[in-house]
């Protein structure tokens, strides 16, 4: 049975018992939901209980002060979508994000969360399940760690990106458990690097395994078309589980997972922070709307961080695998102690830069580091400078 097929049956399961649920793309209109069938309906599944979110979403620039009080009106079109997304809070909005993201990613479907951790830790927490097998990244986003500790999978963690020690743990102790799980970040967001994902996908190919990939700070930066590590390694069509968010490239708030129809479903019905969550504002979505819009049809923004990139890490002298790795706009220079860390970032802040300092346990104990994000909106005399200052300091 493959890591699909039970999927397939629990679902038919919930059918058979009227139990299962799916999301119903309608729009809101005030006190009211109008239904996909065109009927208007008063709306008794919300949570906006003073009204303030439909008046800001069906009054912009109304001035009922009795009602909402001395709100400035730029932010009365930014109102909460007012319930969980499996009440009345999945809007035509949210379906058509989803389907956007859905076709960018090449997937059968996609679902959107309030934020990136709520989808890293959701989904994993949801699809891994006792008698499973979990593999994750020592470095992994505490978003993906605690969707394992959620679960109750085994779970095993291996060396930063040491794909053959996972395929060495499968050789060992596949038989032990019903499925396995290969949980990762595609790009480290304290490193800057990229995990092996052919190779990991080789490795779940061999072993019957399913890989879960997150790709937040590789959706709208890297590969042909913008959607991540996976498409830049050729494997995005074979690892069948993304996740990734809207509050970094993207530009908005939320996070999404991409999968086929069944994992979707599956999260639907038994994800917990999908579930019992509020959903994505309405602003959000319109934003990230925008951004995956950009993405798709401005390639010259992602080419130019990733030439900018390139460009830190060379005067920089920081040593990358590959080509694609010096394209990530992620870059750590590791200073080594605490102290030495905090002076530098301070002497940056006073040269004119916001270098942020992090520190353990953020990253490992010894590698306190300057981590520089760039942007396509930095100029190049900017960049510049910023080495000059780094050199000066370091």
């Amino acid at each position: 049975m493959t890591s699909f097929d039970y999927l397939m049956q629990r679902q038919q399961s919930l059918r058979e018992h009227k139990r299962f649920r799916n999301l119903v793309a309608r729009q809101l209109d005030g006190v009211h939901v109008i239904d996909p069938d065109g009927r208007r309906l008063l709306n008794f599944g919300a949570n906006d209980y003073l009204g303030l979110g439909m008046e800001m979403r069906g009054h912009e620039g109304s001035h009922d002060e009795q009602l909402v009080g001395n709100i400035d009106s730029d932010l009365w079109v930014n109102g909460g979508s007012g319930a969980s997304a499996l009440l009345s809070g999945w809007t035509t909005c949210h379906e058509r994000l989803s389907t956007q993201i859905a076709e960018l990613e090449e997937t059968e479907a996609a679902v959107l969360f309030p934020t990136g951790f709520a989808a890293c830790s959701g989904a994993v927490s949801a699809l891994a399940e006792a008698g499973d097998l979990i593999l994750s990244d020592e470095l992994n986003h505490a978003s993906l760690i605690d969707g394992c500790r959620l679960s109750r999978a085994e779970c095993v963690v291996y060396p930063h990106r040491d794909w053959q020690k996972v395929d060495h743990v499968l050789q060992q102790r596949r038989q032990e458990f019903t499925r396995v799980w290969i949980v990762t970040n595609t790009v480290f967001g304290m490193d800057g690097d990229v995990a092996p994902m052919d190779r990991l996908q080789e490795v779940a190919e061999t072993h019957d395994a399913s890989v879960i990939a997150d790709e937040a700070h590789g959706t709208g930066v890297l590969g042909n078309d913008g959607s991540g590590v996976c498409d830049a390694l050729g494997v995005k069509n074979q690892i069948a589980i993304r996740i990734g968010t809207l509050s970094k490239a993207v530009g908005s708030q939320g996070g999404f997972v991409a999968a086929p129809r069944v994992v979707v479903d599956h999260l639907v019905n038994h994800c917990r922070s999908l579930i019992y969550s509020t959903s994505l504002a309405p602003a959000a979505v319109t934003a990230a709307l925008a951004g995956i819009g950009e993405i798709r049809t401005r390639p010259e923004r992602r080419q130019r961080v990733q030439k900018l990139a390139r460009h830190v890490r060379s005067e920089l002298s920081i040593a990358v695998a590959n080509d694609l790795e010096a394209s990530v706009p992620i870059i750590p220079v590791v200073v080594g102690t605490d102290p030495r860390v905090i002076e530098v970032s301070a002497q940056l802040a006073k040269s004119g830069f916001y270098v942020p300092a992090i520190r353990p346990p953020t990253v490992p104990e010894g590698t306190a580091r300057l981590r520089i994000s760039l942007s396509a909106a930095h100029r190049t005399e900017m960049i510049d400078e910023l080495l000059v200052a780094i050199r000066n300091f370091m």
